[in-house]
């Protein structure tokens, strides 16, 4: 049987060393993965050993689907290879080529031999939807190293940190985790149980492993009930609260009593803390607003000052609208969309301060690297859009009409008082301390940042 043959190369401005032993540590996979493809790790075996497996769920559209890989070759600083098992493909093997052109750069190129199944008829009506998926993947994996190296660049010659996260589990705990693994740093998940590989905490209980945090450089704290996981109901505005403030109020007195407790403590918050601010832009120097969201905002805010009063370095970064087809706001907007039934929430005039996942955990990375970061820094794009603007490009991304509007009335009736706060209010927030301190968005415009994570 002839396979078909693809092949990819880019040029990487590292030496051939960084590169080849990026792709070595853990998170590797999970970095390259696209972000639309609905891909499930089931067991993965970290490195690039020959004999290594991975077990990958999938869907070839409704259908899912189990993809069985291996490693084969490993020549160091040269290349690896995988092959498919069993899967998708009806043949499958991929070698990942590495050269130096210099002693600072070097070139990495895919090389993928394979055939879809079916035989003739097959390859006659799957060739073609296979090389292009082939493209659009290949190309988002070759991106993503390079931003991911250029991200780590400046910050090579410092010793690797080791960084705790608390909520490492969720969307963004696990894409940061990759992120700093992949970077070479040691990461470890904060964890509730005491099954779970990790240090265990538990603010409920107020219970902490704190022999485990010696020697800490850092904490990432994540952990919170979700915002928008269910209605509003007192009880579960409760739980909103309490899981931040409570949790954040217990994780900083016992890193204040530590003798040598972690240098930065990088605490999650949100724009929220502005409340409905209208039209005009606003920034880290700006009030906190009025009701439940900036309530909670100020208060958990507030209970990172035992941290602060240690001297430990504290980054309260408000979190925008975290825009990633894995979940969210996003995850949740693209089904009605696809069907062409989106359309514009209210009045269309409110803000909506977005931000991609990516730029989110590099935001983190830089808040962990730059000293000079203190107190609240937005993590939002630089250009945020009106909920009109949002509407009518991911309609456009999508080649779906936007012709069906969601009055405030609806959306209140749908969804309580969570509507007010989350939908129909406006926040036009600027992140200023990033864009002082030189953090080069990946995406910093609406459209474009859309087209790159979907795939479009």
């Amino acid at each position: 049987m002839t396979h078909q043959i693809f092949q990819l190369r880019s040029d990487i401005p590292t030496p051939v060393e960084t590169a080849f032993r990026w792709h070595k540590r853990p998170g590797a996979l999970q970095r390259l993965t696209p972000p639309w493809e609905s891909v499930t790790v089931e067991k993965y075996e970290p490195g690039l050993a020959p004999g290594s497996q991975a077990i990958l769920k999938t869907k070839i559209g409704p259908v899912p689907v189990t993809w069985l890989a291996e490693h084969r070759a490993l020549v160091e600083n040269e290349l690896f290879s995988d092959v498919q098992l069993s899967g998708p493909f009806a043949f499958w093997e991929h070698e990942h080529r590495f050269g130096a052109i210099d002693a600072d750069h070097c070139y990495l190129e895919d090389h993928v031999e394979y055939s879809v199944p079916g035989g003739a008829l097959g390859r006659m009506l799957g060739d073609g939807i296979a090389r292009g998926k082939l493209e659009r993947m290949f190309r988002y994996r070759h991106a993503t190293l390079l931003a991911d190296l250029a991200a780590h660049q400046p910050y090579l010659e410092r010793k690797a940190m080791k960084i705790a996260i608390t909520g490492a589990s969720g969307m963004v705990g696990q894409a940061l985790s990759a992120f700093l693994s992949t970077g070479g740093h040691d990461v470890l998940p904060m964890t509730r149980s005491r099954d779970k590989q990790g240090i265990y905490w538990n603010y409920k209980k107020q219970e902490i492993d704190q022999d485990a945090l010696a020697g800490v450089d850092a904490i990432v704290h994540l952990a919170g009930e979700g915002i928008a996981s269910a209605r509003w109901t007192d009880k579960q505005k409760a739980k909103i609260r309490d899981s931040r403030v409570d949790g954040t109020t217990f994780l900083c007195d016992k890193l204040a009593a530590m003798a040598k407790p972690p240098q930065t403590l990088v605490c999650a918050s949100a724009i929220g803390y502005y409340g409905d601010a209208g039209q005009a832009p606003v920034d880290e120097t700006s009030l906190a607003g009025d009701g439940f969201l900036p309530d909670v905002c100020r208060a958990w805010e507030l209970a990172c000052s035992p941290a602060a009063s240690a001297g430990i370095r504290v980054a309260n970064v408000r979190l925008g609208i975290v825009l990633s087809p894995q979940g969210g706001a996003l995850a949740q907007m693209l089904t009605p969309f696809k069907l062409g039934v989106g359309g514009v929430i209210g009045s269309g005039k409110q803000y909506w301060s977005w931000i991609t996942l990516d730029d989110v955990i590099g935001g983190i990375h830089h808040c962990l690297m730059n000293e000079e970061l203190v107190g609240p820094v937005n993590l939002t794009a630089p250009n945020p859009a009106t909920n009109y603007e949002f509407t009518k490009t991911l309609g456009r991304v999508l080649g779906r009409p936007t012709l069906l509007p969601v009055p405030s009335f609806a959306a209140r009736l749908a969804m309580g008082e969570m509507a007010n706060d989350l939908l129909l209010a406006s926040a036009r927030v600027l992140p200023k301390k990033l864009l002082h301190s030189s953090y080069p968005f990946r995406d910093p415009e609406l459209e474009p940042a859309l087209r790159r994570i979907l795939g479009l």
